[in-house]
């Protein structure tokens, strides 16, 4: 699949808007919108690696732009794993609590 240089950076500057739009999700602690916007995010990244840009055909002021997206979508990437992960610890723990539960309930069974 071969698209035009505008389609490409289309892809790009949606991509980026998803990505903002997760860690505003994550600010808020949105975490089905979060969960939705990387799937979405996901979608457009498959899309954009099957229709096979390898840098080619963009002019520099594309190029740059391209950079600045790519710089941004780590960015905010970074900030949502940070806004996350006392969350992540917090679900895992939670789950720990009731698989420990389980085992010592398990354990104390009368069969």
């Amino acid at each position: 699949m071969n698209m035009d240089t505008p389609s490409m950076l289309a892809y790009y500057e949606s991509i980026g808007h998803v990505s903002q739009l997760m860690l505003e999700a994550a600010r808020h602690g949105d975490w089905e919108t979060l969960v939705d916007a990387e799937q979405c995010c996901a979608a457009l990244i498959k899309r954009l690696q099957d229709a096979g840009d390898g840098g080619h055909g963009f002019d520099e002021q594309e190029t740059l732009r391209k950079q600045e997206i790519i710089r941004k979508v780590l960015a905010d990437d970074a900030q949502i794993r940070n806004l996350t992960q006392p969350w992540l610890r917090q679900l895992e723990t939670y789950l720990g609590q009731g698989r420990m539960s389980r085992s010592v309930a398990a354990a104390y069974r009368s069969d």
